[in-house]
């Protein structure tokens, strides 16, 4: 399985010069296994993909985590749902109170957008995912609500013998800054353990999740933690801060790695990496 960060920074967009290094794009990840390809969110890095190259197939399946803007401003723009030759397929979380299609169309209408849900011109299908596993292909999607403010979902994709797993907005505890001592407590583990690529939420350092807490978002620090606790072989600390410069990143990303010698490799999310599984 091969994945690409389209994606990496959280909160909002950001084109700064000291934001060059890490990426301003807002999440979107794309898996892609032989002929098979998915995508993790939307983002505006999904307004990087290729569509006209790589999905001349006619069918896109989109999973979104959860509906906060910066994983979501990328659909206005994606140009397969303009196409009425093309079949798309948006996923994502299911909620008690509204249809996902329903609160998808408070983005994808006026006054937000030009046209309603209803008039884009796709061959487009929500699907209301919760607590569950679906098969796509060669792709198993488990996905589960994970701590986080509003439904989110956070996503386990295995394709044969490898796993990674998608947290990009989480909080595996609230209320303290080191995980409990029993799995069952924290948010998003079964997702997590042994998978061989971990992508997670690292919007803040140590200093600033103290006066966040409850926010939906973990340090770098909490990140590894979690990493070590699910036992994960790799880690890729993701939904950068747009307020923090490369430079701010690369040393808070030091600084974890100068306070313990983890036995799994540890990076920072790169806009257009690409990372084999």
């Amino acid at each position: 399985m091969r994945v690409v960060l389209h994606g990496t920074r959280g909160s909002y967009p950001t084109s700064s010069a000291d934001n060059q290094t890490y990426g301003g794009n807002t999440p979107c990840v794309e898996l892609i296994a032989g002929e098979e390809r998915i995508i993790l969110d939307a983002g505006t890095g999904i307004l990087g993909i290729n569509f006209d190259k790589h999905y001349k197939g006619g069918r896109l399946d989109i999973f979104l985590t959860h509906l906060h803007m910066d994983h979501i401003q990328g659909l206005a723009f994606c140009k397969p749902l303009f196409n009425p030759k093309m079949e798309v397929h948006l996923w994502g979380p299911k909620d008690s109170s509204e249809t996902l299609k329903a609160r998808l169309n408070q983005y994808l209408s006026p006054p937000l957008f030009p046209l309603p849900l209803r008039d884009i011109p796709s061959q487009l299908e929500v699907h209301e995912l919760s607590n569950s596993t679906t098969q796509l292909g060669g792709f198993t999607i488990t996905s589960e609500y994970i701590s986080h403010p509003g439904p989110t979902l956070g996503y386990r994709v295995q394709h044969g013998d490898k796993a990674i797993c998608y947290l990009p907005d989480h909080e595996p505890v609230i209320g303290k800054s080191k995980l409990f001592s029993r799995e069952e407590w924290i948010s998003g583990i079964a997702l997590a353990r042994e998978v061989d690529l971990l992508i997670h939420d690292a919007q803040y350092s140590k200093k600033e999740y103290k006066v966040k807490i409850g926010w939906g978002h973990s340090s770098l620090n909490m990140a590894a933690r979690f990493g070590a606790k699910s036992k994960v072989k790799r880690l890729v600390l993701f939904h950068h801060d747009p307020a923090h410069s490369d430079e701010q990143i690369t040393k808070m990303y030091q600084k974890l790695l100068r306070k313990k010698d983890y036995d799994f490799p540890i990076e920072l999310a790169t806009q257009g990496q690409e990372i084999e599984v």
